[in-house]
């Protein structure tokens, strides 16, 4: 999952004045500033935060390119999932069951439409999920388990599998959108998986209006489904998501009021939210954000001393997280668990066994463990070097510009040396850390690629995932081989999401391997970035009691996590 932040610092000057820009994908200012480009402003919401380039595909097939709304807005998938409450909630589908261990069946709502007014069938369901029998289609290896698919009547489509992958099919249920058969069965195989799609027809609360170079425009469809089926109507009757350009554009436009929900990083959010702006996040105090992802370490496990679990060790202790956490962002994120996962896993997390091998910042600890494992300073200049005597030198790549990431690099740095390991920090540009990573033509780098989901399969399928190619674009960019661990991954995807016991079973193994051997280190939690101003609109998602507990991101991917239910949940605020 692309979601990796592109951080920019918030360059705070008598007391405020620039902020930088983040997410998944961002705001303008519009031509000549004017954010609001004709639409009654009482009737639109501006967004910012995920596009970083003019909207240029509307392809629900490719994920994390498609320009921003058109997976939630306009094309839908058959559940909602909740990370919050671990709930799922029908949506497309009016229920879905296994009804033998191999057999899926899933029902579709009565009298769903296209926004063309074709009817939604088991047939659009069927082609959708063969659709990832193309090889580029992100799901394709759905087919390696699924023997067949076929509809049933006309609400009706059932999946049979070979190899019953459950937690995989749960996730996909709620992730992938629905595409309609009729408009898409012509289409080549380049088209699906590369072509714009333009002009997008989809089912959901949203019809494409326009687009230009700054911005996507949304209007309202009148005729949306759930009006009638689930008494919903989004509030809005304009969404426009601005594309992101300065830090200054993000935060003026959003002190402004030209920006209703920016979810963009915003450091020194806190002076923001007490400073009288009208501004609104999920939590009142810190870290004022949910956490969102976690950031890694990850070491090239492929590479001396980095293959060796004993350094690996030495080198996580050394890491002064509390000081990234306070002092480079101002606690607007949170230490990570050593596990790394995130807290709406925590009932996932075996206590026992991160008391028996989890890890803590500890210089002195550092220094015993590379004693202990043979890493000496044998030249007297406080650095440790080789087990051979050989010089002992690592880099830890940063891109260029994140200068979060490039602060808390330095903050590592500073603890290595100080536990006596020689790291530099580097910050090429992003498309440089991004070809180092793919190949493996690194030391160590930070990741945060894999997001709140609807199971830890997901981000043990992102530690252990093999086997290893030569380019590592989604998995494992450490490069580290256990077919133990991957067998016990294999062996999760393979239980069934209610069963609690069995799959914590499986992951305190999992955990076991993960804390003795360290193929990543977890620091922190990213925040799910979310500031709201309530000039316009109000009743914004909260932990408040009363409150929508929504979350609050039009990042994509996140609509079908539940966020699309915020829209429905916004109300004009008072007309001054």
């Amino acid at each position: 999952m692309r979601h990796r932040s592109r951080f920019l610092v918030l360059l705070l000057t008598a007391g405020l004045t620039a902020a930088a820009c983040t997410g998944a994908d961002g705001p303008n200012a519009g031509s000549g500033g004017d954010a609001g480009g004709g639409y009654p402003r009482a009737e639109t919401l501006f967004t910012s935060g995920t596009q970083w380039g003019p909207p240029s595909n509307w392809n629900p097939i490719m994920n994390w390119t498609y320009a921003t709304g058109t997976v939630g807005l306009v094309y839908e998938t058959l559940f909602l999932y909740d990370p919050l409450t671990d709930e799922y909630e029908p949506w497309l589908a009016e229920s879905g069951d296994w009804t033998s261990d191999t057999t899926y069946e899933v029902t579709l709502r009565e009298g769903l439409t296209w926004t063309d007014g074709e009817p939604i069938t088991a047939e659009d369901v069927v082609f959708t999920v063969e659709l990832g029998q193309i090889e580029q289609v992100p799901y394709h290896n759905l087919w390696d388990y699924l023997d067949s698919a076929e509809a049933v009547d006309e609400r009706t489509a059932r999946f049979t599998f070979a190899d019953p992958r459950y937690q995989q099919w749960a996730n996909w249920v709620y992730f992938n959108p629905i595409v309609p058969e009729h408009l898409w069965a012509d289409k080549s195989d380049e088209d699906v998986t590369a072509g714009a799609n333009e002009n997008p027809v989809g089912s959901g609360p949203y019809l494409y209006e326009t687009h230009d170079q700054d911005r996507q425009v949304w209007v309202r469809n009148e005729d949306w489904w759930a009006i009638e089926a689930l008494d919903l109507d989004v509030a809005p009757r304009y969404v426009v998501d601005l594309v992101n350009t300065s830090n200054e554009a993000a935060l003026g436009q959003l002190l402004e009021g030209n920006v209703d929900l920016s979810n963009n990083f915003l450091p020194g959010i806190a002076s923001l939210v007490d400073g009288g702006y009208q501004l609104h996040t999920y939590f009142a105090e810190p870290p004022y954000m949910l956490s969102a992802n976690t950031t890694w370490m990850i070491p090239n496990t492929t590479r001396a001393p980095l293959n060796d679990p004993a350094f690996r060790r030495a080198l996580a202790s050394s890491v002064d997280t509390a000081t990234i956490v306070n002092s480079v962002y101002g606690r607007i994120v949170s230490a990570a668990d050593p596990t790394g996962l995130l807290p709406i896993w925590d009932e996932y997390i075996d206590r026992n066994v991160v008391g028996q091998h989890g890890f803590s910042f500890d210089t002195g600890e550092a220094k015993r463990l590379l004693n202990q494992a043979g890493y000496r300073d044998t030249d007297g200049d406080g650095l440790v070097e080789n087990k051979d005597g050989s010089p002992l030198e690592l880099t830890l790549a940063t891109p260029s510009g994140w200068t979060d990431w490039n602060e808390a690099a330095r903050v590592i740095a500073e603890g290595a040396e100080a536990a006596g390991i020689n790291l530099v920090s580097e910050t090429p540009a992003d498309t440089v850390v991004q070809d180092m990573r793919e190949s493996g033509e690194f030391d160590i780098i930070l990741d945060n690629q894999r997001q709140m989901d609807n199971t830890p399969w997901r981000y043990y399928e992102y530690v252990f995932g093999l086997p290893v190619q030569e380019q590592q674009t989604t998995v494992n960019y450490g490069r580290y081989e256990n077919q133990r661990a991957w067998d016990l991954v294999n062996q999760l995807d393979a239980t069934r999401i209610d069963d609690l016991d069995g799959m914590n079973g499986i992951i305190s193994q999992l955990q076991r391997i993960q804390l003795t051997e360290l193929p990543i280190i977890p620091l922190w939690y990213n925040g799910l970035w979310s500031q709201a101003n309530e000039t316009v609109w109000t009743n914004w998602p909260s932990a408040e009691e009363g409150s929508p507990g929504y979350l609050p991101s039009m990042w994509r991917g996140y609509p079908q996590r539940g966020a699309i239910r915020m829209l429905t949940e916004l109300r004009p605020a008072e007309q001054q």
